[in-house]
Formats: structure tokens, sequence, C-alpha cells
């Protein structure tokens, strides 16, 4: 079996859309109808396998209102995936995506943001009086190249395909950004440009 992996997933978007609940649900398999907004951060941690490979990932719940974005630097570095969390009820918090996934490139600083995984969540779909179309959020996502899941944490449903997803995307993303690029390959390149072939001079 191949060596064990740690991973860090952050969850952001605006306040009430369920961050808590989706990972209290996919952690702890709970879910609580009393709203608490989270101060600052909170954190839980999950150990388990996947693909033959034991992973350990540490999910950050991120407040979503104003006075503590101040925190975002510190809580975003090191993020391996970032889940743009949404209320399938409330257009405004759809709307504000764009401008989260902005502000954590910028806070984050990762090394190369154009292939950043994120993975985009649509949830509370139990509720009847949903405002924003699937079509919405999936056109969404393709312009940005990101997965998109519809989810209701009160009802666990599509709760653990939404992380797993996350998480093989970071362990994919992690990998690529691992493999040292083929040095024999560069050398060859350079030769080419420098007018050489097979070692006979074109001069």
């Amino acid at each position: 079996m191949i060596g064990k992996s740690n991973l860090k997933i952050i969850l952001i978007g605006n306040s009430g859309v369920g961050k808590s609940a989706l990972m209290n649900q996919y952690v702890n398999n709970r879910f609580s109808n009393q709203y608490r907004a989270t101060i600052g951060a909170d954190f839980l941690t999950k150990e388990m396998r996947v693909d033959n490979r034991m992973v350990s990932v540490q999910i950050w719940d991120t407040a979503g209102t104003e006075r503590f974005q101040s925190l975002g630097a510190a809580l975003y570095r090191g993020s391996d995936c970032c889940l743009l969390v949404f209320d399938v009820t409330s257009p405004s918090s759809f709307q504000a995506i764009e401008a989260w996934r902005t502000e954590f490139l910028v806070q984050a600083d990762p090394s190369d943001p154009e292939h950043f995984p994120f993975v985009v969540i649509g949830n509370k779909t139990d509720l009847a009086d949903r405002q924003v179309p699937p079509r919405q959020g999936q056109e969404w996502c393709k312009g940005f190249n990101a997965q998109y899941f519809e989810t209701s944490a009160k009802e666990s449903v599509n709760v653990e395909d939404a992380f797993l997803s996350a998480v093989r995307t970071a362990l994919k993303n992690q990998k690529e950004m691992e493999t040292p690029p083929d040095l024999n390959s560069v050398q060859l390149n350079a030769e080419k440009r420098e007018g050489t072939t097979d070692g006979k001079c074109n001069c």
C-alpha cells in the first residue's frame, strides 16, 4: 500500500450556507437544526482510505462574515482544495462565490492558481423554495474548470461524494505538483534549439 498523505481542505462561502453542517455531516454523520455562526474558523480531521492510499484530511470551516476575513491569508495558505459553498435558496450566496474564489486565490497564493482545484457545492436541496437552478451552477463551473455537486447536509445527500471528489482532486493535483520535469527531454530540446542534430554540427 502507498504511504500516507496529508491534505488540507477548506470550505468558504457566505454565512449561513451550511459549511459547518456539511463538515459535521461528513466527519461525524451528524446534523443539527440549531444554527451557530462559526467564530473565525473551526476544523475536523478525518482518516480515510482512498484508492489504496491512507489519507489524513484536515477540513477547515471558515466564518462567512467580513469581520473575520482578515484571517484569510493564515487560514487559506497550504490548502490542497477549496470547496465553494452556496445555498440553492439564496441567489446572493451563489453570486458571491466568484468573489470568494478570487479572494481565496489572492490570500492563499497557490503556486499554480490556474490549475488550483475547486469544488462547488450547492447546499440545502432539501428546501422547497429553491431559487438557483442546477444549470446555473453547472455553467459557472464550466468557466472555471471546477466540479459541481448539489447536496443536502440535513439529509446527507451527495455529501460523501462531494468531499471524496475534493480529496481525489487534491491528491491528483499534489501528485502532478510533485512530479519532476523530464530532464532528458529538457536537454534534448535545448540541443535542438542550438542547431545540433544527432551530435552533428550544422556548420
